[in-house]
């Protein structure tokens, strides 16, 4: 099981030039694990491709629909009191916007489980570096 952001999720909606690299890493993933806010995360993005005319609504309605089938798919792991406690010490030892912490810290949680991999897919720079500095490794197909 790998850890997805929201920046690695968006290439599987929306046809991109990392979306055929995108998906041969997340066919690999029979279970693979998600934050509780990036489908609001990736619904961001893709309302923000309709604004610059990238995306029409059809389209978007086809976004939206491989959203949901992915949320369903994944391990979500939900907001705790130990996610925000480990966001609050992430921003503090990185350079991360909030919602970049609560990813890590969310990925942070899945430590100890069996299954977990610890492994971050993610495109965000910053981010790949944070979760390198707390012993990630990290797939940026």
């Amino acid at each position: 099981m790998r850890f997805w952001d929201a920046s690695a999720i968006v290439p599987l909606l929306v046809e991109e030039m990392r979306t055929a690299m995108t998906a041969a890493l997340f066919e690999e993933d029979r279970e693979f694990a998600l934050w509780w806010a990036t489908p609001v995360e990736c619904a961001s993005a893709l309302t923000r491709l309709v604004r610059e005319k990238r995306l029409d609504e059809a389209d978007l309605d086809v976004a939206f629909a491989r959203l949901d089938a992915i949320v369903e798919c994944g391990v979500m792991i939900e907001a705790t009191q130990a996610v925000r406690a480990e966001a609050r010490r992430l921003v503090r030892v990185h350079p991360l916007r909030a919602a970049d912490a609560l990813q890590l810290a969310a990925a942070i949680q899945l430590r100890g489980v069996p299954t977990f991999q610890p492994q971050f897919v993610t495109y965000d720079a910053r981010l790949a570096l944070a979760a390198r500095r707390e012993g990630f490794t990290v797939n940026a197909p």
